[in-house]
């Protein structure tokens, strides 16, 4: 019995046993987990109760002033007790009390330097010739002032030079560094004085501003890359009656000018900018501004420096214009974000009375509330702005009344809308007469009384020496202005060439049947003036010339690519090619884009690519002393890369104009006709020593002109240069490829070969009275007039 409770309790111990491990497995896990943030709530609370040891901050000791005590204080006397510390000033704005400190000038506190030299450099714009004369005499005073001072100088001044903006070949020499001088050993500094009159319309004043402000804008140049200038000094001119305030554009040119001027010279203007009305007190303004800046001249032959100024002396911009620096994000309708810089505003200057407080703020106060009830509901899905400002309109290119409107049409143009031309040829006027064609007929067929000259654009991209538009035209390197339609063009280009020909009814040996003749257009040569290709609805004027039968005869300067490959064909096309290389190209069309060659060697690549879709033809101008000698190889380069089918090889046209001469161009610079046959002939050497098949099939001595002819055009011996104008019309109306000796005309007729002169013998040759005429003496006793090789002062 005993052991039976033995055994018992035995057994209900070991089921009490399993019993607890069971329950420990179970919940073993909770029990752990709630111990560990037991531990964990407990040791963060004992963290936050302990108190942290306080840190008392002890001010840097300073003098204290001891108050005076008795020697023998008396009992009951009260003492004052010094302050332990001095009192703390109370908190508030910090004042800083200095002054002005400058950078003092390298010349200045320094003994002059006699090896150092000033030059004076005067440049100016001119449109019709005045500020030139302005600009010129402007120098010869500031030479005479200069020379009277010269004793009282500390410091040697140069003759001043002026430059004509239109005639400098690279801007960079001037207007991003310092021009170097001829002698490396010369210390030269410089100080630029510019005369500068505003236009409404684009000239080369435009395109320098262009290059101030990429000059500025380029993050590759310093800030200031001028900064080593002496100082600058600016003059406008302009009309207050088209622009009554600077603000609508009175001057405005001058102004952007004296802006640039001062972000690239590091704050070195020396004078206030001078504006003078044309007409009304322009000179007087002048010469008081002349004298402003003689002062100048004076003081800094004495210092070497311009002196001190006030703070904001030489500043780009007016005190209170402010230009914010951030970014303005605009969030667009789609969704896109967009950066947006703030423009400059001005800040208003006007100031009121005291008295006048009350009534503004009340004022205020109701065009808050005004504004607040307007502005009640809000949009919250349009992030723009709502009233963004207009775009300026574009302006014409040639507006009436302006002076390249009164300049060309006193020169004989008919403007037609605002930016294109058409003139008769005096061509045109030889062959009404029956006195001899162009060299377009001696060498394509092209009737000089049936031809219109004329151009979609009279604006251009360069400024050649030879241009014989007298730098009348304008300039421009984009189409930025207000575009006519090709309709009103080719309608009024139309009408003007017929009044023309009207005009010329009345000229004595005007033959009838030359005149009937040409009251039909049959030949348009797009030449007349500027760029021509740059019209943007060049391909849609001309498909209207098409459909009159009108054939097309195109000219570019080799300056816009990205228009010549976009060209649909014509049926013929000219690229100038005035220069072999880099710099003879620079010297000669003055381009005014900066990457000329590389458009240039572009054009000459579609070019090659269009040879066997149209005629293409390579014009050379040759100007002795420029582009004649030992470039014969240089343009046989260019031939071999551009391949084209016909070589013009023309002596330059002298004008006889003071613009001519002053780009250096001079009747030396003409090439005598046996000059072209010599040049012509090393040419041809070239192209056959590079095993390229071309050679002389034609000449026009009258014209100084001489074309080279690819062999594609030479069959059984004979060369066929002419078009003919009814296969033209049929293929292109067809609208299949075709290539143009599809349209290559009959044989050259042999008045026109190599050797004969290329003088029509139907028309009738008339020498000018006491001109190009000898008498000779021969056999029988009888006197022959013979003509002397000269070169020739016509205009083809």
């Amino acid at each position: 019995m005993a052991n039976n409770e033995y055994f018992g309790a035995d057994i209900a111990s070991h089921a009490s046993e399993n019993y607890f491990i069971a329950l420990w497995h179970t919940y073993r896990i909770p029990l752990i987990l709630t111990l560990l943030a037991v531990l964990l709530i407990t040791r963060t609370v004992l963290h936050l109760k302990v108190g942290r040891e306080k840190i008392v901050y002890t001010p840097p000791p300073t003098p204290s002033e001891k108050a005076p005590v008795a020697a023998n204080p008396q009992r009951g006397q009260l003492v004052e007790k010094a302050p332990i510390l001095a009192e703390v000033k109370k908190a508030g704005p910090k004042r800083v009390v200095g002054k002005v400190t400058r950078k003092k000038s390298p010349l200045r506190d320094q003994p002059a330097n006699k090896d150092v030299k000033f030059q004076v450099l005067v440049f100016y714009s001119t449109l019709a010739g005045s500020t030139e004369r302005t600009a010129q005499t402007l120098t010869t005073k500031l030479a005479d002032t200069l020379k009277a001072n010269a004793e009282s100088s500390q410091y040697e001044f140069l003759a001043p030079i002026a430059h004509d903006l239109a005639e400098l070949e690279d801007y960079d020499e001037y207007f991003l560094g310092l021009p170097k001088p001829e002698d490396a050993s010369q210390d030269i500094k410089y100080f630029y004085i510019l005369l500068l009159p505003t236009y409404n319309i684009d000239t080369m004043t435009d395109t320098f501003i262009e290059h101030l402000q990429e000059t500025h804008n380029d993050f590759r140049i310093d800030t200031a890359p001028m900064s080593a200038l002496l100082g600058y000094a600016v003059f406008g001119f302009g009309d207050r009656e088209g622009w009554p305030t600077e603000a609508e554009g009175f001057c405005s040119q001058a102004t952007e000018v004296d802006r640039w001027m001062a972000k690239l010279t590091a704050r070195k203007r020396a004078f206030p900018l001078g504006m003078g009305d044309t007409k009304v007190d322009a000179q007087d303004r002048l010469e008081e501004w002349r004298q402003g800046v003689e002062d100048v001249l004076q003081n800094l032959g004495q210092t070497g420096n311009l002196g001190e100024g006030v703070v904001g002396s030489g500043d780009a911009d007016e005190s209170d214009v402010e230009e914010a620096e951030e970014d303005d994000v605009e969030v667009q309708s789609d969704g896109a974000v967009k950066l947006k810089r703030k423009s400059k505003k001005k800040v208003a200057s006007s100031m009121d009375d005291v008295e006048d407080i009350g009534r503004i703020l009340q004022k205020g106060q109701t065009e808050s509330e005004e504004q607040d009830e307007d502005e009640g509901a809000i949009d919250f899905t349009t992030y723009g702005k709502k009233n963004p400002k207009p775009t300026a309109a574009p302006k014409e290119m040639v507006p009436k009344g302006s002076p390249t409107y009164n300049a060309l049409t006193k020169q004989g143009y008919t403007i037609v809308g605002s930016h294109s031309g058409v003139k008769i040829c005096r061509w045109t006027k030889s062959a009404l007469r029956g006195r001899g064609s162009c060299y377009k007929y001696s060498f394509y067929g092209i009737a000089s009384h049936q031809c219109m000259e004329t151009t979609p654009s009279l604006s251009c991209s360069n400024k050649c020496v030879f241009c014989w538009r007298h730098g009348t035209n304008p300039v421009g390197t984009t189409w930025r202005w207000v575009v006519d339609q090709p309709e009103d063009i080719f309608n009024g280009v139309k009408a003007g060439h017929y009044q023309k020909i009207k005009m010329m009814r009345g000229v004595p040996g005007v033959r009838a049947e030359r005149f009937a003749e040409a009251m039909r257009i049959r030949h348009c040569a797009l030449s007349l003036v500027g760029e021509p290709i740059s019209y943007p609805y060049l391909n849609e004027f001309t498909a209207m010339l098409h459909k009159e039968h009108i054939s097309s005869f195109l000219v570019c300067n080799a300056q816009h690519p990205d228009q010549l490959a976009t060209l649909k064909p014509v049926t013929q096309l000219y690229v100038s090619i005035d220069a072999s290389n880099r710099e003879s190209l620079r010297k000669i069309d003055r381009p005014l884009h900066r990457d000329f060659w590389e458009r240039f060697q572009r054009c000459l690549e579609i070019l090659r690519e269009k040879r066997f879709e149209q005629r293409t033809v390579f014009r050379l101008t040759l100007v002795k002393g420029f582009n004649i000698e030992d470039e014969a190889e240089g343009y046989a380069d260019l031939v071999e890369k551009g391949l084209p089918c016909f070589v013009e090889v023309k002596g330059v046209t002298y004008c006889g104009t003071s613009s001519s001469g002053a780009a250096g161009l001079t009747m030396q610079n003409v090439p005598f006709y046996e000059e072209v046959c010599a040049f012509v002939l090393a040419l041809t050497a070239a192209l056959d020593k590079r095993g390229l098949k071309y050679g002389i099939a034609a000449e026009h001595a009258h014209s100084c002109c001489i074309l080279i002819a690819s062999d594609r055009f030479k069959k059984e011996g004979k060369w066929h240069t002419r078009i003919d104008y009814a296969k033209f019309f049929e293929h292109l109306e067809s609208g299949k490829p075709f290539t143009p000796e599809d349209y290559m005309g009959p044989e050259t007729p042999e008045w026109a070969t190599w050797g004969n002169g290329g003088f029509d013998p139907r028309d009738e040759r008339v020498y000018r009275k006491g001109k190009n005429k000898v008498p000779l003496r021969v056999e029988g006793g009888e006197a022959e007039v013979k003509e002397e090789t000269k070169p020739t002062l016509v205009e083809i």
